[in-house]
């Protein structure tokens, strides 16, 4: 499908349940850390790892990784595109801070995000999961 944009997100929430979300340099809305594969990338956990590390300089902790779907929506970077992501609930060691071209993080409430300006994906099909009881 032309304009189709595969992405790995994760899912990071600190211990009082809060998602962490990112804003890349020069964007307006804040999504789930993630990216891309790179040809290099064995898998979608490689990518996931890596993109942590560059981004947020965080490592993925090992057996903490758990599939929570895919999902798609208009991409919001990407004018005209859309955005497919596999969505993963991620432990992560390390302090998280803005790096590569990340340039904000903001730790939000899933339930509850108030007015900040959120991808679509995000807004729409990865906070929603986080709330249900099955996944909380």
């Amino acid at each position: 499908m032309p304009g189709l944009i595969r992405i790995v997100v994760a899912v990071i929430r600190d211990d009082a349940g809060r998602v962490l979300l990112v804003r890349k340099r020069g964007a307006v809305v804040f999504q789930q850390p993630g990216g891309k594969r790179d040809p290099h990338d064995a898998d979608d956990l490689g990518t996931l790892a890596r993109e942590l590390r560059e981004e947020l300089g965080v490592a993925l902790v090992p057996g903490s990784v758990r599939h929570l779907g895919r999902a798609s929506a208009p991409a919001a970077n990407e004018p005209g595109c859309t955005v497919e992501g596999e969505i993963y609930a991620v432990a992560v060691t390390g302090q998280a801070r803005a790096r590569a071209e990340i340039e904000e993080l903001r730790w939000i409430d899933p339930a509850a995000p108030g007015d900040l300006p959120i991808a679509r994906l995000s807004r729409e099909h990865i906070l929603p999961l986080l709330h249900r009881p099955s996944h909380s």
